[in-house]
This record gives C-alpha cells, sequence and structure tokens, in this order.
C-alpha cells in the first residue's frame, strides 16, 4: 500500500516485478535461453529479490552460504547445473535449492509469507506453526543435523524477538506523542492517504482503537512513507526495513545483515531517532505555549503538485467522502 500510493512513475517497477513471475515463465528462465539450467542460478532471484523491503538477495549473498555459492558457482563438480533440482548435490544452497526443493514451483511453501514468521510480533515457537518450521528443518537437514537447524531457527526467533521489543517501544513513543496533541503534522494537517483517509498512520485496526486516533471505531489507517511526520517516518522504517532486515539475516545466515548493517544497530538507532524527536516536539510545544505561540501547519503539507499526483487526494476530489475501501469493497479486488 505504500508503494502503490505514490504516483505511477516513482513505482513503474513495482508492478512489473509482481506480475511478470506470475504471468510468464521467461521472468527465471530467460526468454532467450530459457535454459533449466540457467534458471538454477541464483542470481535469477536477484532481479526482483532485494533491496530496502525485501532483501532476500543481500541476506543470502553475506551469508557463508553465499559465500560457498560465489566462489564454488564456476566449478561443475561443486554445482552441476545441468542436473534437475531433485537430483542436486550442491556444495552449498542456492535460493532455489531450498525455496524450491525438489523443483516444485510453489515457492511460498518454504518461505515467511503468511506465518507471522517474518515481521509480525508472534511467538514463531508455538504449535500454530510446528509444521512449517518442520518443513524447514526438513530442507536444513540435507546438509546439517536437525539439532543444529532447530538451535539456529531458535535463535531467529530470539533476534526477532528483541527486534519487536524495540519497535513496539519506538510505536509507543510516537502513539504518546500523538495522543498528547503534538505529533506534527497531525492527520487532520495532512493530504489524505493512499485509501483516501485521514487517520493517523499508525493506527493498525483494534491496535490503536477509538476516536482519539482518528477515524470510526475499529477503523484502520494506513502506513505513510511520505508526507507524514519524522517520526511516523521512523516508525515505519523500523518495522518496515530493519526487522526485515533481521528476521532476512537471521533466517539465511546472515550475522552482519542481522547485527551491524542495518540490524539490530540500526533499529538501536532509530529509536533514539525517534525519542530524540519526541523531546524536540515537546520542548517545542512547551516554548510555544508559554510565549503564546499558535502553530499552524504550513500549507504544503495538504497540497502540492506531488500530493495531486497521489492516489487519496485524487478519491477525495472525484468520489467526496468516500475511501478507496467504499469503491473496491469486494474480496480480491486488490487482485485488479
Amino acid at each position: 500500500a505504500w508503494s502503490i500510493e505514490r504516483p505511477p512513475g516513482d513505482t513503474a517497477v513495482c508492478p512489473f516485478y509482481h506480475t511478470s513471475s506470475e504471468e510468464r515463465c521467461s521472468t527465471c528462465h530467460q526468454r532467450h535461453q530459457f535454459n533449466p539450467a540457467v534458471a538454477r542460478h541464483s542470481e535469477q532471484c536477484k532481479a526482483c529479490h532485494w533491496g530496502k523491503d525485501h532483501r532476500d538477495w543481500e541476506a543470502y549473498d553475506n551469508s557463508i552460504h553465499g559465500v560457498v555459492y560465489q566462489v564454488n558457482k564456476w566449478n561443475p563438480a561443486e554445482f552441476d547445473f545441468s542436473k534437475k533440482l531433485a537430483d542436486a548435490d550442491y556444495v552449498g544452497p542456492t535460493c532455489q535449492y531450498c525455496h524450491m526443493r525438489g523443483g516444485h514451483h510453489n515457492v511460498q511453501r518454504l518461505s515467511t509469507v503468511y506465518t507471522s514468521m517474518g515481521m509480525s510480533n508472534a511467538d514463531r515457537g508455538a504449535p500454530l506453526w510446528k509444521e512449517k518450521r518442520d518443513t524447514w528443518v526438513s530442507v536444513c537437514d540435507d546438509c546439517h543435523s536437525p539439532r543444529f537447524a532447530r538451535e539456529n531457527l531458535q535463535a531467529m526467533d530470539e533476534a526477532c524477538k528483541d527486534a519487536g521489543l524495540k519497535y513496539t517501544e519506538t510505536f509507543k513513543v510516537a502513539e504518546n506523542l500523538m495522543l498528547d496533541g503534538m505529533g506534527e503534522p497531525m492527520p487532520k494537517d495532512l493530504a489524505p492517504d493512499w485509501s483516501g483517509q485521514h487517520i493517523w498512520s499508525l493506527k493498525i485496526g483494534a491496535y490503536h482503537d477509538g476516536p482519539k486516533y482518528g477515524g470510526a471505531q475499529g477503523e484502520s489507517g494506513e502506513f505513510r512513507m511520505s508526507n507524514c511526520s519524522d517520526i511516523e517516518r521512523i516508525c515505519f522504517e523500523s518495522v518496515g526495513y530493519w526487522m526485515t532486515y533481521i528476521m532476512e539475516g537471521m533466517a539465511h545466515g546472515s550475522w552482519n545483515d542481522a547485527t551491524y548493517c542495518d540490524g539490530s544497530f540500526g533499529m538501536d538507532r532509530w529509536l533514539v531517532k525517534a525519542k530524540a524527536a519526541s523531546e524536540q516536539a515537546r520542548r517545542f510545544t512547551a516554548l510555544e505555549k508559554k510565549t503564546g505561540i499558535n502553530w499552524v501547519p504550513s500549507e504544503f503539507w495538504r497540497k502540492g503538485d506531488y500530493l495531486e499526483q497521489l492516489t487519496g487526494t485524487r478519491i477525495v476530489k472525484e468520489f467526496p467522502g468516500k475511501t478507496i475501501f467504499d469503491l473496491c469493497p469486494e474480496p480480491g479486488w486488490l487482485d485488479t
């Protein structure tokens, strides 16, 4: 949602990547070769699976597994890509070996999608995820012992748990600032979000319920990555970027990504930034109150050439009183 709210030119690549792999075999098999041996190289995944909010390639490439692959990939004795995946006996895992194990094309079977094993604040060792966890271990134990695999997955759980504490505190700092009327700018002072609403961007359903957060009871806000206060953007990046890097790094064995780079150290820094932004806003508010200054947000928060291109602004203008959820209420409408 935070991507598609932007002008089409900003995110031209998003629909290409999100539709090409679903509609065309040549996305991975390459149109001018269509050679399964080419499609079995990890680099085939790199075109889509890297970057800010899905750092899969970096996590793999910087891991011990990725290093083994890069050092040995040109040696057919170590990586014989002419063999089917079901018969592969590589010296180290490729993306395809683990996520398309045996040659199946249901990549989600061995991914974190829809399992709360990624960014969510969930107990990943709970019985609910036992089948997924056992499936992961069954891949790892091609090369490692099941005990080794489970210990590393538990280490991932603990890293995500610590990261969850940090982003929960980061959100709380922003929430308290907003409840005290010091979040600047406030939702009412902004152009509408991508859905056509004026609700606090971190108000997600029941987590921050009630009119004091903007909107009706049970109504959700929508994450913003643009045209929002700095502290809200910090919260977005804390969970959308740093938490992802920590989880991806631990899942792939990229310790640098999980800890140093932009992982836990990055989350520490963003928590400090959120606290500093909150302190500054409170100090400014105290000074304004003492001197009788009535702060009014600048008009550029409400409108401008760039904001005119966002979906929310267009919805408010063309369908007054409606949101995107009123206009497209049927299940599956986002797919079309």
